[in-house]
């Protein structure tokens, strides 16, 4: 038989297939889940940090929500940090955990009640960052009205070895059941209401930073829900202007050994690489629709002298993405956007994502690609368009100014040979004519807006000195005060040649001008 033939036949045949129900039995989930959504998903250390503090934001709003947190009271989230036990414990005053909803809620995995809300979290993952990173994690709860504090126990150490050992064949629901442990204690001197997370055993990295107060305090700034700095000038009129979107009060966020509290890195100026600071002196604001109109995003952008990269280390860099008012990704998200990557570097800016169905992925460091999302990039084009034309005409106001800077401290060099009295008068009238054409050029860029510190006024004053200075020099009764004035005639004319050829031969003219001035003092 052909295999046309079988082809034919076995299409034409009527093979149903039957359809069984799958028993929930043969479901395996593995244990390799857990290193999954733990140490493969948070590959940054210092996302442990955010994490927390989200999950944190969220239960201060709930309790603001039920009123179990007085208008009066601030939300506040203490980190300390004890390097010679290697553990960090992070508290909130939110709602805390009811001792009901404590053990499961806190061994479920990716089921979280917050789907659906506005919470920032919702995965049901991120209170497993820490797992990773240290030899026990402990959780403890108390919801207002409870008498006991609940606490419960991760143990990493086992964790880890029970998950290299190819011998182990337990599934994740064994495994969690074998390394969480649980109790409840007195209350005693804990807070009415609170949560906290504590790591023990902090696993020792490059920098060690997991344990650095000031490196956590550096991250934190940028990425956390914390307000501006009291002492920059533009904080107010941003939280003014975003108010009704965004409530960028934010946290009372205290680390340990660090004073005052963490807040945003954004100053009045900021330091370019190779260059003096640069002061902002204004800012923009701008909203981007989503695809049915309503608001998609709203954000702002500093301005400033556009002179070159911002350093990393002013933790401002680039505009960036905040979803929730917590930082998604890092100062590079948007640099496609830009005509040329690099100015991304120089622009200081956010964009706060107010529609829902703009969703962060799982790590946070971007969000799903969907229509929305891209609808959102689509609107922020034109600003990080604008932003590359504020940097190119900077780029090109600069070249100016070095132009013109050239040309003075040219015009001034030919006005010094000229006052020297050294050259003959061929040379004086050819020296005068240079000035003269340098001072034309110098009119032309001032005809240019010049990024001076005193305005256009500084460039037409400097302009004004030297063509005074000119006319006066080659003004014929001016008094010939030359030490060559004291010599005959056939002598003087001998020097000014030879110091018309010093002038011709040299590349230098202040090195030539030296020469000259050392030679005429010997005449003297």
């Amino acid at each position: 038989m052909s295999s046309e033939r079988l082809a034919t036949l076995l299409r034409d045949a009527k093979v149903e297939t039957e359809v069984r129900a799958i028993n929930s039995e043969s479901v395996v989930i593995g244990r390799d889940v857990l290193e999954l959504v733990t140490t493969a998903m948070y590959v940054d250390p210092m996302t442990v940090y955010r994490e927390y503090i989200q999950n944190a934001a969220d239960s201060i709003d709930e309790a603001r929500r039920e009123r179990i947190l007085p208008a009066e009271t601030g939300g506040r989230i203490d980190i300390e940090i004890d390097v010679a036990t290697r553990s960090v414990r992070l508290r909130d005053n939110g709602t805390g955990l009811a001792a009901r909803d404590f053990v499961q809620r806190l061994t479920a995995l990716g089921a979280s009640c917050k789907r659906g809300t506005s919470a920032r979290g919702f995965r049901g993952v991120g209170r497993l960052a820490g797992l990773g990173y240290a030899q026990e994690i402990i959780f403890r709860s108390r919801a207002s009205g409870e008498r006991c504090v609940s606490e419960l126990r991760w143990d990493c150490k086992k964790l880890k070895s029970y998950l290299r050992s190819p011998d182990d064949k337990r599934d994740l629901a064994a495994l969690i059941t074998e390394i969480v442990s649980w109790g409840e204690s007195p209350a005693g001197d804990y807070p009415a209401h609170f949560f906290e997370v504590e790591l023990r055993g902090v696993v020792r990295l490059r920098s060690d930073n997991l344990l650095n107060a000031s490196a956590i305090a550096e991250y934190l700034s940028q990425v956390a829900p914390v307000p501006f700095a009291p002492e920059f000038r533009f904080g107010a009129e941003i939280a003014s202007r975003l108010r009704e979107h965004v409530n960028l009060d934010g946290l009372e966020i205290r680390v340990s050994g660090i004073d005052p509290p963490v807040y945003r890195p954004h100053g009045n100026a900021l330091g370019v690489e190779g260059k003096h600071q640069s002061v902002f002196e204004s800012v923009s604001f701008f909203e981007i629709p989503a695809v049915d109109g309503e608001p998609a995003a709203v954000g702002w952008v500093l301005h400033h002298g556009y002179e070159g990269a911002i350093p990393n280390d002013a933790l401002i860099k680039g505009l960036r993405l905040r979803s929730g008012n917590i930082q998604v990704g890092d100062h590079a998200l948007l640099e496609e956007l830009f005509p040329e990557a690099r100015f991304n570097s120089w622009a200081v800016g956010e964009v706060h994502v107010l529609d829902p169905r703009v969703v962060t992925n799982g790590r946070r460091d971007n969000f799903e690609q969907n229509a929305h999302f891209h609808n959102l990039l689509n609107h922020l084009s034109p600003v990080a368009r604008d932003i590359a034309r504020r940097c190119r005409m900077s780029s090109v106001l600069r070249n100016r100014l070095r132009e013109f800077e050239l040309q003075a401290t040219n015009v001034r060099e030919t006005l010094d040979i000229v006052e020297q009295a050294g050259v003959g008068d061929a040379e004086r009238e050819r020296l005068a004519l240079s000035a003269e054409l340098g001072l034309l050029r110098m009119d032309k860029i001032a005809g240019t807006e010049l990024p001076m510190a005193d305005g256009p006024a500084a460039v037409q004053a400097t302009i004004t000195y030297l063509r005074d200075k000119l006319a006066r020099l080659m003004d014929d009764a001016v008094a010939d005060t030359s030490p060559l004035a004291r010599l005959p005639e056939a002598q003087r004319k001998m020097y000014r040649h030879f110091f018309d050829l010093i002038y011709q031969c040299s590349t230098n003219r202040v090195a030539a001008k030296s020469l000259v001035d050392r030679i005429l003092l010997k005449l003297c």
